[in-house]
């Protein structure tokens, strides 16, 4: 196949209990990307091992094109897509799907998974040696399972050579609007997400919890109260006496409370939204560092370089090279 001149077939792949939102919501980033006319368009195909009818957990069949064996689906497919479900463990299980899954992405451009469908990409071989992510819930599990495989359960996508995975159910459209600019440019991604109404895509290294979600919400009224004031004041000078103040406590009282309902001290969730806020400009703003050391609370470049380190390994510039979102012109 010319995948320069024709069009880009995207072959989904389907077992018994999949999750119908992993397959509709990355399947309407690809046909929404054609409708927007983008030269050459894609062609959407669903397929299963046997080429036999599918049914999805939540009960509704669905039919499909092609088996994996079938030869005309290999010539043709550019991408290849598996989604995940609750029957992923069956369809890894199964050795003749899974020869069938590996000849057909040895014959893509490239491969993908949303969700668990890692599970069924590892289970063929086709992630040992990559870096992938997978549901939050699932990370663990793929890991142990499959020790080749380097898991990042943190991040919203992740792409390695020609091998793509997501994170769970919607971040699968985060995955197909980042195909959709690798073929065709920022501005037709930005467009597609537009008309579905959709984050202009979420940079793949974006993690898949809020520092909110990621630490468990305080159950006494004091520090939850102080949760709240927190995503919105933490760009200004926070100290524990201050937070202890407002929560009517004694610092001491406080910190302990604190850390027993969040499983974190106060000082360090507040640096975590600091730098969760900084990510956010990083990625999607051309601010300056020292804009953006100030807006988020850090108050120097400096300070927001010892934080990235300790939180993330690398440097603010570094992040915003990797996972800057372009904006179109």
């Amino acid at each position: 196949m010319n995948h320069a001149t024709e069009e880009r077939q995207v072959a989904f792949v389907l077992f018994d209990d999949f999750v119908l939102l992993d397959l509709a919501g990355p399947l309407d980033v690809f046909q929404m990307a054609t409708s927007l006319r983008a030269e050459p368009g894609y062609r959407l195909v669903t397929a299963s091992h046997d080429g036999e009818p599918v049914r999805s957990d939540s009960g509704v069949q669905v039919s499909v094109a092609a088996a994996l064996s079938d030869p005309d689906l290999r010539a043709s497919t550019d991408t290849l897509i598996v989604v995940g479900g609750p029957g992923v463990e069956a369809f890894s299980a199964n050795t003749v799907a899974m020869k069938g899954l590996s000849d057909l992405s040895g014959h893509a451009r490239r491969t993908g998974s949303v969700c668990t469908g890692a599970f069924a990409l590892a289970a063929a071989g086709l992630l040992d040696g990559h870096c992938a992510t997978t549901h939050w819930a699932y990370g663990g599990r793929l890991a142990r399972a499959y020790p080749d495989v380097s898991v990042d359960a943190d991040r919203i996508f992740a792409k390695d050579g020609n091998r793509w995975t997501s994170a769970g159910v919607t971040a699968g459209i985060d995955l197909a609007l980042a195909m959709v600019e690798e073929d065709f440019g920022a501005e037709l991604s930005h467009a597609v997400a537009g008309a579905l109404v959709v984050f202009a895509r979420r940079p793949g290294g974006q993690a898949q919890f809020s520092t909110q979600l990621r630490h468990q919400s305080a159950r006494s009224s004091p520090i939850a109260e102080t949760q709240q004031w927190l995503a919105d004041h933490f760009h200004q000078r926070v100290t524990v006496e201050l937070l202890a103040e407002r929560a009517r406590m004694s610092t001491r009282t406080f910190a302990r409370a604190f850390v027993r309902e969040t499983a974190i001290t106060p000082g360090a969730y507040v640096q975590q939204l600091r730098v969760e806020a900084a990510k956010r400009l990083l990625t999607t703003t051309l601010l300056t560092m020292p804009v953006i050391a100030e807006r988020v609370g850090f108050g120097s470049v400096e300070i927001l370089h010892r934080a990235f380190a300790r939180q993330l390994g690398t440097t603010p510039g570094r992040y915003r090279d990797h996972f800057a979102v372009t904006e179109p012109s």
